[in-house]
């Protein structure tokens, strides 16, 4: 569920007005980011990732790590994108943890579908529903956020709240056990659609108009159907990111 491309990254910029998004940078950008995740699955050991950040932006597309969207056109304070990103995060192998030995391993989808995002006087709302083009899970996935941005000099930081809605395959394809994959301590489990609940605040300091680092502390609250899973012993899912970024 760890994705350093979740995050999106702001160069310290003058502000636009009150109804219109501040003009997006253009160009391109380099940087690397550090990602720790506590694992859901029992017994699993805690993941920390070190991945190249890579980043382009111009009129038309917007390009960060893991993730891109491909710009429509916007109404207003309204804008609208095609959104394409790989959730490296997801699935596990059968060694990952005691608990899933024996089982096939579940594999990271690459997810895409549409997201809107409306600006606010107060706050940034958006909306994304995107799914499986991988067709591992087959799944479909819907999210609802909203945040705002406080800037004090060159820092500028970021509350936000998010609930995600997962579907039934979504949930079944990576947390349900299979007839065949049931034992003794492992009982046949097939997963329902659920809600998880996200909360978190990302913190920015820019160096220059060019660079900046940020750091990121989340935490995930499981749905209920994730929680009654046999693979899973947790409730909630804290992570911490972070990292820098040059901007040519």
């Amino acid at each position: 569920m760890l994705a350093l491309s979740a995050a999106p990254l702001v160069m310290a910029q003058p502000q636009a007005g009150e109804d219109q998004p501040p003009p997006p940078p253009s160009g391109w950008g380099l940087g690397i980011g550090v990602g720790w995740q506590r694992p859901v699955y029992a017994g699993a050991e805690n993941k920390t990732r070190v991945l190249p950040l890579i980043t382009f932006e111009n009129e038309y597309v917007r390009v960060l790590g893991l993730g891109a969207d491909l710009k429509l056109p916007s109404a207003g304070p309204v804008s609208f994108a095609v959104r394409a990103r790989y959730a490296l995060g997801d699935g596990y192998e059968s060694d990952d943890a005691p608990i899933l030995n024996g089982m096939a391993e579940r594999k990271p989808s690459f997810w895409l579908g549409g997201a809107v995002q409306w600006r606010t006087e107060y706050a940034k709302l958006s909306a994304e529903l995107a799914g499986d083009a991988s067709s591992h899970s087959k799944g479909t996935e819907a999210r609802l956020g909203v945040e705002r941005d406080f800037r004090f000099g060159r820092f500028m930081f970021t509350p936000r709240v998010a609930a995600v809605w997962r579907d039934a395959k979504y949930v079944d394809y990576y947390y349900g056990v299979r007839p065949e994959e049931a034992t003794a301590f492992r009982p046949a489990y097939e997963g329902r659609a659920t809600t998880n609940a996200e909360v978190g605040l990302r913190t920015f300091y820019g160096f220059s108009m060019r660079d900046g680092a940020f750091l990121d502390v989340s935490a995930t609250a499981l749905g209920s159907s994730i929680k009654d899973s046999p693979l899973v012993d947790r409730r909630t899912l804290p992570a911490v990111r972070l990292g820098y970024l040059y901007r040519f």
